[in-house]
């Protein structure tokens, strides 16, 4: 770690001593040696040199084409992935950028997409369609259903990654976005947005959910989100209209929510 810091502080790098060592770092993400965002004491987190490192492999990279016919940095490239890590990639159309952590039983359904930068633990699923934009922060026993997108941050280097923590579900179709966290057992239903700006409305606790002090939208432990509609002002005569929000309809175990769901 303080022989990646001091390499970025120096102001005379170039190329040719940068690259070794950014094999290094990338070596250590894919280890989860290294990672973007790291809860200590209860609370979240960001690493920025990590971030910062990120963004010196982009500024020090060529382009070139790839042996698969794909035109990139040669920094990045596609993460290559041993039998030995226990990690199922369903089919060639799945792509993980290489400098991405994939824990043991981690499944990825074709196509989808996982950026730089990202954290998947133990036992989660990425499926079909679905991206993981770089830096975000996926923990174990993750669903991640089809069409969802999960959202990366990696500039500003400040700003807080999306996570989600263990044991969540995230529906087909969702998008959550702008340093987000998901706390644990949380489900989020299909068709569900949630970004920085977004207030969420727990019509369980008979609350507004707004952005903490970090600028971020904190879903809490079990909770149920599912689409819902809020009655706004209308200036066009005869006409109702609303606009679609994030709901809280339910706290309960993931057992539960399933059912809830499936219903």
């Amino acid at each position: 770690m303080e022989e990646y810091i001091n390499m970025l502080e120096k102001r005379d790098l170039n190329r040719e001593e940068f690259i070794p060592i950014w094999e290094k770092f990338k070596m250590d993400i894919n280890a989860g040696n290294v990672r973007v965002a790291e809860k200590q004491n209860g609370e979240w987190k960001v690493n920025t040199w990590v971030k910062k490192f990120i963004l010196l492999g982009f500024k020090y990279g060529e382009i070139i084409r790839f042996s698969d016919g794909s035109i990139d940095k040669d920094t990045m490239g596609e993460r290559i992935v041993k039998i030995e890590e226990k990690i199922r990639i369903v089919s060639k159309t799945v792509s993980i950028r290489d400098g991405v952590y994939i824990g043991k039983g981690v499944t990825f359904m074709p196509p989808c997409y996982t950026n730089i930068g990202a954290y998947i633990d133990d036992g989660s699923m990425v499926d079909s369609l679905a991206l993981v934009g770089s830096c975000a922060q996926i923990g174990k026993k993750v669903h991640i259903g089809a069409g969802a997108i999960i959202g990366g941050v990696l500039e500003p280097v400040g700003a807080y990654p999306v996570i989600i923590e263990d044991n969540v579900f995230i529906g087909a179709g969702s998008q959550i976005t702008e340093g987000t966290i998901v706390k644990q057992n949380a489900i989020i239903g299909a068709g569900v947005t949630i970004t920085g700006s977004t207030p969420v409305y727990d019509n369980v606790k008979g609350e507004i959910i707004t952005p903490n002090d970090n600028g971020q939208i904190v879903i809490p432990e079990n909770a149920v989100v599912i689409p819902g509609t809020k009655r706004i002002k209308s200036n066009i005569e005869d006409v109702e209209l609303s606009k679609s929000i994030p709901m809280i309809i339910k706290y309960g175990s993931n057992i539960e929510l399933e059912d809830l769901l499936r219903n």
